[in-house]
């Protein structure tokens, strides 16, 4: 690849351009209809709504009856597919399948593949995808899923194989280290230490009614015959540091005590107690009180409205205390283990309500987490397409009565493995879950680490952006993200085939936005993110011979210039960023003066430009070669003064190394 130099496109330099901001989102409380208590309000965008609220996806009988069936409608529905009707039966068949029950989307996923196909037609955007993701969650057998998973990759632009595999990328940063000021941070995934972890597995961590409590399960204590059961612990944070992990003696029984939860004034705390004597099921909800002398008692099973006859765990309350989430495995859900949630009102708690088909799927919802401050609730899924390992955590949002369409939490989150009991701390700073090592699988330790932004309940403003060559024809590419005021670690992401990209980022914020390739200089653009944004960019292509006009010397001299940094830097970071390529750099001069001169001149142009991307990049000085060839290879036949400025040139030819 050979470059003779003659470019004016601009490069970023990382260290500059600071603007600091300290904006933050109102906060307000109300209740909607169903009673959520609501926190700080997010404006939420395409990403979030665009496929969940249509009046398309209610399903209001979903909690009312189990199947639903009308056959006269359906002899219409049949009819008009049969003259191929396909306008008239899109709308039919998609007021019919408005009143699916529970039972509906695994008997009669046939009628959602039917709908979906005609919805990419005739349906408003958006609502096909979210049809085909449903068939997809709700599948079971006779239909040909590998068609479906197809069709729907087809048209959904948030692939999972969009995100650069985490290893590769930190590689880059890696190149990087020692001229970027500006770095992507990197989660940290820290054991919470002795104080907190046993020998013994320890799992379920909910962060308490403060952000200095953490609840979590046990199996450490040690019975008299030797076996171990499920116990509750708790553990404060004192300055910055967590102290020894204490039992809820009044609440652990010789029955199996976990998943807990505390209402925001500390006082009352929910849990799950199994193969206890008063229990409806293997495994009920139950409540206590915090007494006077700050121990915990009148602990009763929170009844049938809860819990039923298999079993019930994984409590988690919203911020008013008014509504509870908990998963559930009873008969009649839609799949495995499914999320539901009861309100509370003037004579207790409700009948409990299936989440309904866009957060439960035909496998296992299990370990809600409902947000301290924002109304986002998560939660652990194996039954998504989006899945990265078997569980991965899910976030959604609750808008006008529905909820949106679950959003991955990103691969800085969800491995290749399972992650459940995911909790997050009120600031978002932080969050916990249960993992075990590679080398004692089957014990689980408590971790923690940074919230990265796909985790953020508050990533909703969305930027979107494009990368095209001049012909107006995509480009492949790496895109980062930093965000400069908090640090906030984004998963980069490859760009689409058609050239666009897309991150969902909290708004109110300065961050650097990175484009990177292999035919391609390195793009860079700080910005300061004000509601939705659109950044497209043209990347010109590093052709056979590019030259950078600023590359010139001044007469009879070798130095440096100021004006020559930019086009220079850009050569550097492309070094940076493709660590396997060499650069030789050729200096040449015009044919006035003495030969020997213009042979020593040039070799010290030559010498200067290695010098400054050794010495200003740290660029490994073996992957650079300079040689001056003086006036002895011209392009040109000198007749002008134009011809002669024209032989005076630099050229960069990058290779692979061998």
């Amino acid at each position: 690849m050979l470059l003779v130099a003659k470019s004016s496109s601009k490069s970023c330099v990382l260290a500059l351009l600071w603007i600091l901001f300290a904006l933050t989102l109102p906060v307000y409380a109300q209740k909607d209809k169903k009673g959520f208590k609501k926190g700080a309000v997010v404006t939420l965008n395409d990403t979030v709504t665009t496929y969940s609220q249509t009046d398309m996806f209610g399903f209001h009988n979903v909690n009312k009856i189990a199947f639903y069936r009308n056959e006269t409608w359906l002899a219409k529905i049949r009819t008009l597919d049969a003259s191929k009707q396909d306008s008239l039966m899109y709308r039919e068949l998609r007021g019919y399948v408005k009143n699916f029950g529970i039972e509906n989307f695994n008997k009669n996923t046939a009628m959602l593949w039917r709908l979906s196909k005609l919805s990419e037609n005739y349906g408003p955007p958006g609502e096909a995808l979210l049809l085909y993701k449903l068939v997809l969650k709700h599948h079971q057998q006779g239909l040909d899923i590998n068609a479906i998973y197809k069709r729907y990759q087809m048209i959904d632009p948030d692939k999972k194989e969009n995100y650069v595999p985490l290893d590769f990328y930190y590689k880059l940063v890696e190149y990087r280290k020692d001229i970027d000021t500006l770095r992507p941070p990197q989660s940290v995934l820290i054991n919470m230490g002795g104080y907190i972890n046993s020998d013994k597995e320890d799992y379920g961590p909910t962060v308490g009614n403060t952000d200095d409590l953490i609840l979590f399960t046990s199996k450490r204590n040690e019975h008299l015959d030797h076996t171990y059961n499920e116990d509750l612990f708790f553990s404060r944070k004192v300055e910055d540091y967590w102290d020894d992990a204490q039992s809820f003696r009044s609440v652990n029984t010789e029955f199996n005590e976990g998943s807990a939860c505390l209402s925001s004034d500390g006082k009352i705390l929910y849990f799950s107690r199994c193969e206890a004597p008063d229990g409806l099921g293997n495994c009920d909800l139950y409540v206590a009180t915090l007494k006077a002398d700050s121990t915990w008692g009148d602990v009763k099973n929170l009844g049938p409205n809860i819990n039923s006859a298999g079993w019930d765990s994984h409590p988690s309350l919203t911020h008013g205390g008014d509504t509870l989430f908990f998963a559930s495995n009873r008969a009649g859900s839609f799949g495995l283990s499914d999320i539901y949630y009861s309100i509370k009102d003037n004579k207790g708690w409700t009948k409990a309500h299936n989440a309904g088909p866009i957060v439960n799927t035909a496998k296992s919802e299990v370990s809600p987490f409902y947000h301290h401050t924002r109304n986002v609730l998560y939660f652990s899924s194996n039954g998504n397409p989006l899945n990265f390992g078997e569980f991965d955590i899910y976030k959604s949002y609750q808008i006008k009565g529905n909820w949106s369409e679950p959003i991955n939490t990103g691969p800085l989150v969800n491995g290749g493995g399972s992650e459940y009991y995911f909790t997050i701390d009120s600031r978002s700073k932080n969050l916990y879950y249960a993992r075990s090592t590679e080398e004692d699988k089957k014990n689980l330790d408590l971790y923690s680490f940074p919230v990265p932004m796909e985790a953020q309940p508050d990533a909703v403003t969305q930027l979107r952006g494009s990368l095209k060559d001049p012909q107006g024809k995509p480009v492949k590419g790496i895109v980062s993200v930093i965000d400069l005021d908090e640090g906030v670690e984004v998963a980069p992401k490859y760009i689409r085939d058609d050239g666009t990209f897309d991150f969902s980022l909290i708004n109110k914020r300065n961050y650097l936005l990175i484009i990177q390739g292999d035919d391609f200089f390195r793009i860079e653009e700080i910005f300061f993110m004000d509601g939705e944004m659109e950044i497209n960019k043209i990347a010109e292509p590093i052709e056979s011979k590019i030259a950078f006009q600023s590359l010139e010397f001044e007469n009879g001299k070798a130095n440096i210039l100021s004006e020559m940094h930019t086009d220079l830097d850009k050569i550097a970071n492309f070094l940076i960023d493709h660590p396997e390529l060499h650069l030789k750099i050729s200096g040449h001069t015009d044919s006035a003066g003495k030969e020997e001169a213009n042979l020593k001149l040039s070799q010290a142009r030559a010498d200067a430009i290695k010098n400054y991307l050794v010495t200003q990049f740290r660029i490994d000085t073996t992957r650079i070669e300079a040689v001056g060839y003086g006036s002895s290879k011209p392009i040109v036949q000198e007749t002008t003064d134009e011809h002669r400025q024209l032989n005076r040139r630099v050229e960069f030819e990058i290779s692979k190394q061998e």
